[in-house]
């Protein structure tokens, strides 16, 4: 007896494109120097960032994890997210400061903190 397969929506990955597409950006990186060092061509790369297209399980670990993208955003929309991407970027940024700029950010989210709570 052969089982019918179960009809399953394909996942889009539009909106994770245009997530790597901006990141891209953001790092002021082309697309020729990532599809480099990532072994790909740039074509494919333009068509995960442009069309959506599905890319290897490969090729999404190195682009979550070479733009600290918080991959829960897309699989789980509806749900807090544990950090968004905003916040592994910054974390990606704070791993990278020395104790003086982390007293420098420190404060400044001290004060961010106290305008935002003294508007509400």
């Amino acid at each position: 007896m052969k089982m019918a397969k179960r009809p399953v929506p394909l996942y889009d990955f539009k909106a994770f494109g245009a997530a790597i597409k901006a990141a891209r950006n953001e790092y002021g990186e082309s697309r020729k120097k990532v599809s480099d060092e990532l072994y790909i061509s740039p074509r494919y790369l333009a068509n995960i960032e442009n069309k959506g297209q599905q890319p290897s399980l490969q090729v999404f670990y190195d682009l979550v994890t070479r733009y600290h993208i918080s991959v829960d955003q897309f699989f789980f929309p509806n749900s807090n997210a544990e950090k968004s991407t905003g916040r592994r970027q910054l974390d990606a940024l704070l791993d990278g400061m020395s104790d003086k700029g982390i007293r420098i950010v420190t404060a400044t989210a001290r004060e961010i903190t106290e305008v935002e709570q003294a508007e509400d």
